[in-house]
């Protein structure tokens, strides 16, 4: 049965890609676009780009906001998924963990073929309780080969710590904001870089590879927006420190289209998009776009949380990171590989929920559970 199928999409692209998934299943119609609503008649099943293209041009039309011009064809046609889920998503837990949940959840998304996991981090039990059991967690994945399982480290003593444990990637992470580096390493962000300086000159040495963060490159919950430039500072301060990658987090989700485009452009001129990632918090529902906006900018790197857990525990109000489920749907819709199973990654983020007593927030699961036997009527 033919559905027409109508959604208002500003300020929220997944319900408009969830629009197209319900209804799939024929051509997009040649006038999708009606004033600021998706019309849809039998949808489409193979035209994600030229949906794309017409998403992204009346968007623009409606708000002013500006992509990159890039053409959609130029979308990745890989995808390389950093799943932050075991330390971002679980360090802002009230209650502790069970380690043995740990390792499960760890060996689930490994098993579900996600190509990096964040394992947990190396700081200090004072400041982040859940993550105490580092060592230990670390011990119960050390034999997973075919997954890259970096651990975060604030400075050298938890450098040495990681390897001690057998960690064979570790990350840093700085700010581009002065107030919340204060506030989270108790330094200005040149010492922080200084104190970084310490841990990649180590790993150098061990053959040991550095994956660095900024954080607050759209805003700060301290100081507000955050100029691009500081972010593009920062940026290039880890790339010379010798980071293989670095990943840029939108830690209180507060971008959009236009001021993560202008951010990624100023960094842009000082580190190439082949050495860059994103990190975007759903907090506004922003998400899934902002990661649209990097891809057709040619970032092929996004980072993750399983079921959308986390925030930060030093920014009081961020909501979660986006959620895993919810953006390898997008990119499957998009026709982009990730190598990662959807199914396998549904079921691991209701195996954490259940353990730590809380309902996901992931849209995917339950849409998809609901429309199954939408194309039997």
């Amino acid at each position: 049965m033919g559905s027409r199928v109508k959604c208002c999409y500003a300020g929220n692209f997944l319900k408009t890609v969830k629009c197209w998934r319900m209804a799939r299943g024929g051509d997009l119609t040649k006038n999708a676009f009606n004033s600021s609503e998706l019309d849809v008649s039998n949808a489409f099943s193979s035209n994600s780009r030229r949906f794309l293209t017409t998403f992204t041009k009346s968007y623009e039309s409606d708000t002013g906001a500006q992509f990159s011009n890039a053409k959609v064809s130029s979308l990745p046609k890989y995808v390389k998924i950093v799943e932050v889920g075991p330390r971002d998503g679980l360090q802002n837990e009230k209650g502790i963990i069970l380690t043995s949940v740990k390792i499960q959840l760890i060996q689930r998304l490994v098993a579900a073929g996600l190509p990096v996991v964040e394992a947990t981090s190396f700081v200090s039990p004072k400041w982040v309780p859940q993550l105490a059991d580092a060592k230990d967690v670390m011990a119960g994945v050390r034999n997973l080969e075919q997954t890259r399982l970096p651990v975060l480290v604030p400075n050298l003593k938890g450098f040495k710590a990681a390897i001690e444990a057998g960690a064979r990637e570790v990350a840093i992470f700085a700010a581009a904001s002065e107030s919340f580096a204060k506030a989270n390493t108790n330094c200005t962000v040149e010492e922080s870089i200084n104190r970084f300086r310490e841990v990649c000159d180590a790993a150098k040495k061990q053959n040991i590879s550095v994956r660095g963060y900024v954080s607050c490159v759209v805003g700060c919950p301290i100081e507000g927006p955050i100029s691009p430039d500081k972010v593009a500072h920062v940026a290039k301060e880890l790339l010379q420190l010798g980071c293989y990658e670095i990943s840029l987090g939108d830690t209180i989700g507060i971008g959009n289209p236009g001021t993560v485009r202008r951010m990624l452009q100023a960094v842009m001129q000082e580190v190439p998009a082949s050495k860059l990632g994103v990190h975007f918090h759903n907090t506004y529902g922003q998400a899934l776009v902002n990661i649209v906006v990097a891809l057709q900018m040619g970032i092929n790197v996004v980072d993750s949380s399983v079921a959308g857990l986390g925030g930060c525990p030093y920014a009081k109000g961020a909501t979660g990171n986006v959620a895993t489920e919810e953006v390898l749907y997008l990119l499957e819709g998009l026709g982009i590989k990730t190598g990662v199973d959807l199914a396998q990654v549904e079921e691991t983020g209701k195996f954490i929920c259940e353990h730590i007593g809380r309902a996901s927030g992931v849209k995917v699961g339950r849409s998809m559970s609901r429309t199954k036997g939408m194309s039997k009527l």
